[in-house]
């Protein structure tokens, strides 16, 4: 069975690839959690951050927007000083001030889900790359979706984090033609993570 070269060896790896990349996601609370890791990936691997989800989950109360905003100057030192995610003060202050943000955006869109997937009009773009190196960084997309959210206030929403962000939730498929999860391959996973 072939896969996107990225993928590793390791089990966790394999799973996040075959299960979850390029599966869309409409769940809000999940949608928010992606967006947060992907902001805490920044300048690191996502294989880093992989192996550190489930820490973040319980560090950040499984990713619920309205416990994270009530956090303290005492859980943000608690969280600093928390070996089991990446202790960086402005990428843990980003969680708090996206929860806000998205708390408001659910307001706005009746959703996040809503307010997220309208950037690619509500349906997942399905590229078809040949190989890793023709699979962009950014897009002109990004770029936009980028400047929208840093506009609603988030942090760590640069162009590369909001590509990432939508290839991990789905918004965008970036398997290779020759993966068994691409769509031409006959591939279906009807499980929204």
């Amino acid at each position: 069975m072939k896969r996107c070269v990225w993928v590793t060896k390791e089990q966790l790896y394999i799973d996040y690839h075959d299960k979850e990349w390029g599966v869309p996601v409409y769940d809000d609370q999940r949608l928010f959690e992606m967006l947060c890791l992907e902001g805490a990936q920044a300048g690191l691997s996502w294989w880093t951050i992989l192996q550190k989800r489930e820490n973040y989950r319980l560090a950040f109360d499984h990713f619920e927007a309205e416990k994270i905003v009530q956090y303290t100057d005492e859980k943000v030192q608690s969280l600093l000083s928390d070996s089991g995610i990446v202790r960086n003060r402005l990428k843990i202050q980003s969680v708090i001030t996206n929860a806000k943000s998205y708390l408001k955006m659910k307001e706005l869109h009746g959703s996040f889900s809503n307010y997220i997937w309208n950037f690619v009009e509500n349906k997942p773009i399905i590229n078809h790359w040949a190989t890793k190196e023709d699979v962009p960084a950014t897009t002109e997309l990004s770029d936009r979706m980028s400047k929208q959210l840093k506009k609603d206030g988030f942090k760590f929403v640069g162009s590369t984090i909001c590509y990432s962000f939508m290839q991990a939730v789905g918004m965008v498929n970036d398997h290779t033609l020759e993966c068994f999860c691409h769509p031409s391959n006959n591939f279906v996973d009807t499980k929204n993570i």
